[in-house]
C-alpha cells in the first residue's frame, strides 16, 4: 500500500473515557461539539459497531454543507473507536480514523486520534485545523461535563 499522508493529535479531556466515548458515538452529543471552529451541526446518524455506519451533515461559517459518512471497523466500549471517513463530494478520497481512550487515573481521559490515507499533504492540511476547532470544541464540552458518566 502506498504510504499516504496523516496526523495524530493528542488531548486530555477532563472527563472519564466513558463520556468522551459516548461523545464521539451519541448523536445528541456529537451535535454540541462536531466540527471546526463556528461549524453547526445538521444531522447525525450512528450504529457505533464493527459493520455499523455514521452519517453526519455539518455547515460551516462560509456557508457550506459538509457530508461525511463511513463505516465503524472498531468499537470496543470506552476504549477504542474507528472507522472509514468519506466526504459525499469526494468518494474516492476516502481516509480511516482511529481514536484511543485511556483512563489517566485523575478522573480524566488520554485520548489520541490518528486519521490516515490522506489523499494529498494539502487534505490532511484541512482535516488538522477542522479537527483542531473540533477538539476544542469538545474539551469545553468534557470540562463543563466532568467526571459524571452521564451528560447532564
Amino acid at each position: 500500500m502506498e504510504d499516504r499522508p496523516s496526523l495524530t493529535l493528542r488531548r486530555r479531556f477532563a472527563a472519564v473515557p466513558r463520556l468522551v466515548y459516548k461523545a464521539w458515538t451519541d448523536p445528541a452529543m456529537i451535535v454540541m461539539w462536531w466540527g471546526p471552529t463556528g461549524a453547526k451541526t445538521l444531522s447525525v446518524e450512528t450504529d457505533p459497531r464493527p459493520g455499523g455506519r455514521y452519517h453526519i451533515v455539518f455547515t460551516t461559517p462560509d456557508g457550506e454543507t459538509h457530508d461525511v459518512s463511513g463505516e465503524y471497523q472498531e468499537a470496543e466500549e470506552f476504549t477504542v473507536l474507528s472507522f472509514g471517513w468519506m466526504w459525499r463530494t469526494l468518494p474516492d478520497r476516502a481516509s480511516f480514523v482511529r481514536l484511543t481512550f485511556v483512563d489517566d487515573g485523575e478522573g480524566g481521559t488520554d485520548f489520541a486520534m490518528h486519521h490516515s490515507q490522506f489523499y494529498d499533504e494539502p487534505a490532511r492540511d484541512r482535516h488538522i485545523e477542522g479537527w483542531t476547532g473540533a477538539l476544542d470544541k469538545l474539551g469545553a464540552l468534557m470540562a463543563g461535563m466532568g467526571s459524571s458518566t452521564t451528560p447532564a
